[in-house]
C-alpha cells in the first residue's frame, strides 16, 4: 500500500477491541522513552483520513489494568503527530436505566486507582487543569454518532476502580450513592496523560453489565463481560468511525492546551 501521512487521530481500543481496520494498514514498531506501547500502531484508513490504532490490553490481551502501559502509549501516539484521540473501553453501569448496549460518552471520571504511573512530570511546578477532563469537541463528535442497535447517553460519571477483580456489592452501592453512572478500570491515567500531552481526549464506552450492586445473584463475571462485547462489536466500530468522520479540527483544541505560559522541564514529542 502507499504510505499514508502521519495520523493526526487515534483510536485507544479497549477490552475485545483489538483490530479496527478493514482494509490494508501499515504497522510502527516505536520505542518511547518509557518502553514500547501494548503493540505496534496501526494506521489506517478512516473517512478518508489517516487514523493511529493501538489496543490498549495488546493483540491477546496481555496486559491488565493495573500493568498497562498507559506512558508509553500515550507518549508513542504523540510521537506519530496525534493530536486526538477516541478511548472506547468496556464498562458496568451503576444505573439499572443504562443497561448492557447502551453507549455512553461520559464527562467526568473519578480516580480510585492506587500505585499507577500516572504523570510524565516528576519534577518542576507543571499542574495541568482537569477539571473537564474530556475533550468538548471530540464529546460532541461522539454524542452525535449514535447507530440504530446502540442506544447513546450523553453525559455521566466514569469511576476507574484499581483492578483487575470487579467491585464488591458494598462498593458497587456506594458509587452509584455518589451519584456516579460507569465503572472502569482503564480510564484513568489515560485521560490525564493525553492532557499533560496536549492531545484531545474523549472516552466512549460501551455498557457491558450492571455492576454487582444494581443486581442479584453471582455479580460481575469476566465471561459475560466479554460475550456482550463481542455480541455488539461492529455497531461499536461504526459508533466510533461516524465519531472520527464527525471531526472538524485534527488540531489540539484551547481547551485540551494547557501549557501556555509554562515552562516544561522537556519538550512534548
Amino acid at each position: 500500500m502507499s504510505e499514508l501521512p502521519r495520523p493526526a487521530l487515534a483510536v485507544i481500543g479497549g477490552t475485545g477491541f483489538y483490530d479496527f481496520f478493514d482494509a490494508e494498514t501499515r504497522e510502527i514498531d516505536i520505542d518511547t522513552p518509557y518502553g514500547k506501547p501494548s503493540a505496534p500502531i496501526a494506521v489506517g484508513d478512516v473517512a478518508g483520513r489517516p487514523v493511529a490504532f493501538v489496543p490498549r490490553h495488546g493483540k491477546k490481551h496481555e496486559y491488565a489494568p493495573h500493568t498497562l502501559p498507559y506512558l508509553a502509549n500515550m507518549w508513542a501516539l504523540r510521537s506519530l503527530g496525534v493530536r486526538r484521540v477516541f478511548a472506547p473501553c468496556a464498562v458496568g453501569s451503576l444505573r439499572t436505566d443504562w443497561g448492557p448496549g447502551t453507549v455512553a460518552v461520559p464527562d467526568q471520571i473519578v480516580d480510585r486507582t492506587s500505585g499507577r504511573a500516572q504523570t510524565y512530570f516528576d519534577g518542576g511546578g507543571v499542574h495541568v487543569s482537569f477539571a473537564d477532563p474530556y475533550c468538548p469537541e471530540l464529546r460532541v463528535a461522539a454524542i452525535g454518532a449514535e447507530v440504530e442497535e446502540l442506544p447513546l447517553r450523553a453525559g455521566g460519571a466514569m469511576v476507574v476502580v484499581q483492578g483487575p477483580r470487579f467491585s464488591t456489592r458494598a462498593e458497587s452501592r456506594w458509587f452509584a450513592e455518589q451519584g456516579w453512572d460507569l465503572v472502569n478500570m482503564t480510564g484513568h491515567p489515560e485521560a490525564v496523560l493525553a492532557r499533560e500531552l496536549e492531545m484531545c481526549y474523549s472516552a466512549i464506552a460501551l455498557v457491558t453489565d450492571l455492576d454487582a450492586g444494581l443486581e442479584s445473584g453471582d455479580g460481575v463475571h469476566a465471561v459475560d463481560v466479554f460475550a456482550e462485547f463481542k455480541r455488539n462489536i461492529e455497531p461499536f466500530k461504526e459508533v466510533v468511525r461516524k465519531a472520527i468522520a464527525a471531526v472538524e479540527s485534527t488540531e489540539t483544541c484551547a481547551h485540551c492546551s494547557p501549557h501556555e505560559g509554562v515552562v516544561l522541564p522537556f519538550d512534548l514529542p
